[in-house]
Protein backbone atom coordinates (compact mmCIF):
# COMPACT_ATOMS: atom_id res chain seq x y z
CA UNK A 1 0.00 0.00 0.00
CA UNK A 2 1.10 3.68 -0.82
CA UNK A 3 1.83 6.14 2.29
CA UNK A 4 -1.60 7.63 1.66
CA UNK A 5 -3.31 3.95 2.25
CA UNK A 6 -1.48 3.56 5.59
CA UNK A 7 -2.41 7.15 6.51
CA UNK A 8 -6.03 6.32 6.13
CA UNK A 9 -6.04 2.81 7.73
CA UNK A 10 -3.45 3.44 10.48
CA UNK A 11 -5.29 7.25 11.32
CA UNK A 12 -1.77 8.83 11.39
CA UNK A 13 -1.24 11.74 9.30
CA UNK A 14 1.42 11.18 6.24
CA UNK A 15 4.06 13.74 7.80
CA UNK A 16 3.83 11.98 11.12
CA UNK A 17 4.98 8.67 9.29
CA UNK A 18 7.66 10.16 7.83
CA UNK A 19 9.01 11.50 10.99
CA UNK A 20 8.99 7.88 12.47
CA UNK A 21 10.71 6.82 9.45
CA UNK A 22 13.42 9.58 10.44
CA UNK A 23 13.54 8.87 13.85
CA UNK A 24 13.82 4.88 12.97
CA UNK A 25 10.51 3.99 14.54
CA UNK A 26 9.31 2.71 11.57
CA UNK A 27 11.45 0.70 9.20
CA UNK A 28 11.83 2.27 5.85
CA UNK A 29 9.38 0.63 3.20
CA UNK A 30 10.50 -0.82 -0.04
CA UNK A 31 9.77 1.93 -3.48
CA UNK A 32 8.85 1.51 -6.70
CA UNK A 33 9.88 2.06 -9.74
CA UNK A 34 8.68 5.34 -9.62
CA UNK A 35 9.91 5.92 -6.59
CA UNK A 36 6.72 5.22 -4.20
CA UNK A 37 7.04 4.06 -0.65
CA UNK A 38 5.25 0.35 -0.31
CA UNK A 39 4.24 -0.32 2.80
CA UNK A 40 2.82 -3.74 4.18
CA UNK A 41 1.21 -5.00 6.96
CA UNK A 42 3.92 -5.41 9.33
CA UNK A 43 4.13 -1.55 9.00
CA UNK A 44 0.75 -0.56 9.69
CA UNK A 45 0.72 -2.97 12.88
CA UNK A 46 3.99 -1.33 13.74
CA UNK A 47 2.39 2.33 12.95
CA UNK A 48 -0.91 1.46 15.29
CA UNK A 49 1.23 -0.05 18.07
CA UNK A 50 3.12 3.29 17.63
CA UNK A 51 0.27 5.34 17.67
CA UNK A 52 -1.28 3.41 20.89
CA UNK A 53 1.67 4.28 22.93
CA UNK A 54 1.29 7.93 22.18
CA UNK A 55 -2.42 7.97 23.19
CA UNK A 56 -0.70 6.94 26.22
CA UNK A 57 1.47 9.58 26.16
CA UNK A 58 4.58 7.98 25.96
CA UNK A 59 7.41 9.94 24.28
CA UNK A 60 9.42 8.81 21.12
CA UNK A 61 12.54 7.44 23.44
CA UNK A 62 10.48 5.36 25.38
CA UNK A 63 8.46 3.69 22.47
CA UNK A 64 11.69 3.38 20.61
CA UNK A 65 12.49 0.74 23.98
CA UNK A 66 9.62 -0.84 23.88
CA UNK A 67 9.69 -1.32 20.18
CA UNK A 68 13.52 -2.83 20.38
CA UNK A 69 12.03 -5.82 23.34
CA UNK A 70 9.02 -6.33 21.04
CA UNK A 71 11.48 -6.48 17.74
CA UNK A 72 13.40 -8.97 20.43
CA UNK A 73 10.77 -11.35 22.00
CA UNK A 74 13.60 -13.55 23.91
CA UNK A 75 14.56 -10.92 26.00
CA UNK A 76 13.70 -10.29 29.43
CA UNK A 77 11.06 -7.59 29.75
CA UNK A 78 12.09 -6.04 32.99
CA UNK A 79 13.40 -2.85 31.05
CA UNK A 80 9.48 -2.35 29.61
CA UNK A 81 8.19 -3.18 33.38
CA UNK A 82 10.84 -0.28 34.64
CA UNK A 83 10.17 2.34 31.50
CA UNK A 84 5.80 1.96 32.74
CA UNK A 85 6.83 2.38 36.58
CA UNK A 86 8.34 5.53 35.72
CA UNK A 87 5.97 6.48 32.88
CA UNK A 88 3.02 6.08 35.63
CA UNK A 89 5.26 8.16 37.72
CA UNK A 90 5.33 11.09 35.22
CA UNK A 91 1.50 10.64 34.67
CA UNK A 92 0.91 10.38 38.45
CA UNK A 93 2.87 14.10 38.97
CA UNK A 94 1.12 15.51 36.04
CA UNK A 95 -2.03 14.43 37.60
CA UNK A 96 -1.11 16.32 40.97
CA UNK A 97 0.46 19.56 39.10
CA UNK A 98 -3.10 19.45 37.20
CA UNK A 99 -5.04 19.25 39.99
CA UNK A 100 -3.32 21.84 41.95
CA UNK A 101 -4.21 23.93 39.29
CA UNK A 102 -7.63 23.19 39.46
CA UNK A 103 -7.90 24.38 42.85
CA UNK A 104 -6.24 27.63 41.62
CA UNK A 105 -8.93 27.95 39.19
CA UNK A 106 -11.63 26.99 41.45
CA UNK A 107 -10.39 29.96 43.97
CA UNK A 108 -9.92 32.20 41.01
CA UNK A 109 -13.31 31.86 39.52
CA UNK A 110 -14.78 32.12 43.42
CA UNK A 111 -13.30 36.01 43.03
CA UNK A 112 -16.30 36.45 40.28
CA UNK A 113 -19.48 34.96 41.16
CA UNK A 114 -21.77 37.14 38.89
CA UNK A 115 -21.62 38.56 35.94
CA UNK A 116 -20.91 42.45 35.68
CA UNK A 117 -19.15 45.21 33.81
CA UNK A 118 -15.62 43.76 33.21
CA UNK A 119 -13.72 46.66 34.89
CA UNK A 120 -15.19 44.78 38.21
CA UNK A 121 -14.38 41.42 37.41
CA UNK A 122 -12.97 39.50 40.25
CA UNK A 123 -11.14 37.41 38.02
CA UNK A 124 -9.51 39.50 35.80
CA UNK A 125 -8.86 41.97 38.77
CA UNK A 126 -7.14 39.01 40.36
CA UNK A 127 -5.33 37.97 37.47
CA UNK A 128 -4.06 41.35 36.78
CA UNK A 129 -2.70 41.65 40.50
CA UNK A 130 -1.01 38.39 40.20
CA UNK A 131 0.79 39.21 36.67
CA UNK A 132 1.59 42.40 38.57
CA UNK A 133 3.20 41.08 41.31
CA UNK A 134 4.95 38.33 39.47
CA UNK A 135 6.31 40.16 36.42
CA UNK A 136 7.23 39.25 33.15
CA UNK A 137 9.23 36.10 33.77
CA UNK A 138 9.60 32.98 31.70
CA UNK A 139 7.94 30.00 33.40
CA UNK A 140 9.79 27.20 33.91
CA UNK A 141 8.65 23.91 32.63
CA UNK A 142 7.24 21.45 35.27
CA UNK A 143 6.02 17.95 35.33
CA UNK A 144 5.55 16.05 32.50
CA UNK A 145 4.76 17.72 29.04
CA UNK A 146 3.30 15.75 26.40
CA UNK A 147 7.10 14.12 25.06
CA UNK A 148 9.20 16.07 26.90
CA UNK A 149 10.73 13.56 29.16
CA UNK A 150 13.46 11.28 28.47
CA UNK A 151 14.75 7.63 29.02
CA UNK A 152 16.73 7.37 32.58
CA UNK A 153 15.11 8.15 35.90
CA UNK A 154 14.32 11.70 36.33
CA UNK A 155 14.03 13.33 39.62
CA UNK A 156 10.74 14.82 40.20
CA UNK A 157 10.12 18.17 39.63
CA UNK A 158 8.44 20.16 42.83
CA UNK A 159 4.97 22.03 41.61
CA UNK A 160 5.24 25.19 42.11
CA UNK A 161 3.20 26.21 45.13
CA UNK A 162 -0.81 27.16 45.00
CA UNK A 163 -1.15 31.08 45.04
CA UNK A 164 -3.89 32.39 47.72
CA UNK A 165 -6.14 34.22 46.09
CA UNK A 166 -8.48 36.77 48.24
CA UNK A 167 -11.33 38.11 46.82
CA UNK A 168 -10.82 42.12 45.84
CA UNK A 169 -13.72 44.20 46.34
CA UNK A 170 -15.62 44.94 43.25
CA UNK A 171 -14.47 48.95 43.20
CA UNK A 172 -12.40 48.43 39.99
CA UNK A 173 -9.53 50.14 42.56
CA UNK A 174 -5.73 48.67 41.63
CA UNK A 175 -4.80 46.21 44.89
Amino acid sequence: MKIGALSASTGVPIDTIRHYEREGLLPEAARTEANYRIYETAHAQRLSFIRHCRGLDMTLDEIRILLHFKDAPSEDCGEVNALLDEHIGHVAHRIRELRALEKQLRELRETCRTAQDARHCGILNQLDSMARRDGPKPRKATGHVHGAHTGGVQPPLAPAPPQAHTPKPATGAAP
